[in-house]
């Protein structure tokens, strides 16, 4: 398993898949392994993927010191991996709650990234909020599904602050274009791969200017993706739409029905977007 030394001495771990110009990836979680994104469909054939395993996470060391889990002191650990890897720029890939540490290094090394894609992003770095109500309307497209009722439920509790015991697991085919044997066995296989003192410490107060990373977006010319999923509650389109208005170079792409993972939901699909953003 290949090692770099973050800046504090901590030993970070990557995951190699594919050969050729390489894209480094950022899992989501927050803090979570990259186990989870696989090979994203495919993308491999087409670009080496680096696919980090944070600080604290899979098998990467726990560091001395647990504020260094905070989303803004992670750029360093991408710097670092930039430097090991001998790159001049890297082309960058975030999922998820990823997308946050993936703007904010594009927000302090804009000369760093060649290319930039989001997938599916969080957007608490630039602090878009997304309401309870769009989130349930996103749902409301998946009301044909056998699973709708009960989830649906689940989710205008959530919504309410009246979560039942279980009931963010019950919401979770709301996360999948669909809720089949292959995505069942993906969430599945999620337990145990996040660090939840990690997670806890990811957004702590200090880690999010937004201001402050708007500012430095609308003058980060590189191209940026921002993808999104058609029936994702998480990252709702309209959201998406929203945080790519905040580039000068973006292009917005909306993955017909692909929930959280849509290299999950149409590896085909998503590979073609992708590797012709990175060429």
């Amino acid at each position: 398993m290949p090692t770099f030394s973050a800046h504090d001495g901590t030993d970070v771990a990557y995951h190699v898949f594919g050969a050729g110009t390489p894209v480094i990836c950022l899992p989501g979680g927050p803090m979570q392994d990259s186990v989870y994104l696989g090979e994203l469909g495919g993308l491999s054939a087409h670009r080496q993927l680096i696919m980090l395993d944070p600080r604290g996470t899979g098998e990467s060391a726990i560091p001395e010191d647990a504020g260094s889990y905070r989303c803004d002191r992670l750029v360093d650990d991408v710097e670092a991996l930039r430097e090991h890897l001998g790159l001049d720029r890297l082309d960058l890939l975030g999922h998820s709650a990823g997308t946050n540490l993936a703007v904010l290094y594009a927000a302090q090394h804009p000369d760093r990234i060649g290319r930039l894609a989001l997938i599916t992003p969080s957007a608490y770095a630039v602090g878009i909020a997304i309401t309870g109500e769009t989130r349930l309307e996103i749902a409301r497209l998946r009301k044909g599904e056998p699973w709708f009722a009960a989830a649906f439920a689940a989710l205008e509790a959530l919504v309410a602050g009246n979560a039942a015991d279980g009931g963010r697991q019950a919401i979770d085919p709301f996360f999948y274009g669909r809720w089949d044997a292959a995505a069942q066995a993906h969430q599945a296989a999620q337990d145990d791969h996040r660090n939840l003192e990690a997670a806890a410490r990811f957004g702590a107060e200090g880690a999010f200017d937004p201001d402050a990373t708007r500012a430095a977006l609308a003058a980060f010319t590189a191209p940026v993706l921002l993808l999104a999923g058609e029936v994702d509650l998480n990252s709702p389109p309209s959201a998406v739409a929203e945080f790519a208005a905040l580039f000068p170079n973006a292009e917005f792409v909306v993955q017909p029905e692909a929930g959280h993972f849509p290299w999950l939901d149409d590896a085909d699909r998503f590979v073609a977007t992708t590797a012709a953003f990175f060429g």
